[in-house]
Formats: C-alpha cells, sequence, structure tokens
C-alpha cells in the first residue's frame, strides 16, 4: 500500500492594516499583513496545523517585518483584526 504523508502551506491570509505607521519611512495605512499555517497531511487531506507564520509588509517602501520585528502598533492592530474576525 502505499502511503503519501508530508506537509503543505495552507492559503494565506492578508489583512491591511491601516492604523499603523510604518517604523521605516512612517507612512500610515501602507501595511499589509500575511498569515500562512503549515499543516500536516495524509493523502492530501490536512489533519492538523504544525506552524503558522506571520510577515508584514510595507507597500510605501517595501520593508518586510517579521514577527520578531513587530512593533506594539503592530501587534495590538492585528489582535484587534483577529478579534474582529471571531
Amino acid at each position: 500500500m502505499i502511503l503519501f504523508f508530508g506537509t503543505r502551506p495552507g492559503k494565506p491570509e492578508t489583512k491591511t492594516l491601516l492604523n499603523s505607521s510604518c517604523s521605516f519611512c512612517h507612512q500610515q495605512g501602507t501595511l499589509t499583513a500575511v498569515s500562512q499555517k503549515n499543516f500536516i497531511h495524509v493523502f492530501w487531506i490536512k489533519l492538523f496545523k504544525i506552524s503558522s507564520n506571520t510577515t508584514i509588509e510595507c507597500s510605501h517602501c517595501k520593508r518586510t517585518y517579521y514577527e520578531n520585528e513587530f512593533t506594539e502598533e503592530m501587534i495590538s492592530e492585528l489582535s484587534n483584526t483577529k478579534n474582529q474576525l471571531k
């Protein structure tokens, strides 16, 4: 019997952070957060989440922020948008 298993990324979720400003170019409303989760799958059926990754990019200066570089302003707005979706 052949068993196909492994990991695969889920669909990326994109959110625009309108109330946060870029700490590099100081433009407000130009930040976009992209979250992507990774799953374990068997026969290409997702079983459970093993990790998630979030990055924020400024559309004005193209600066990318990784999770350890988020400011308090970015973190609070991300948590507010997650609470509104629930």
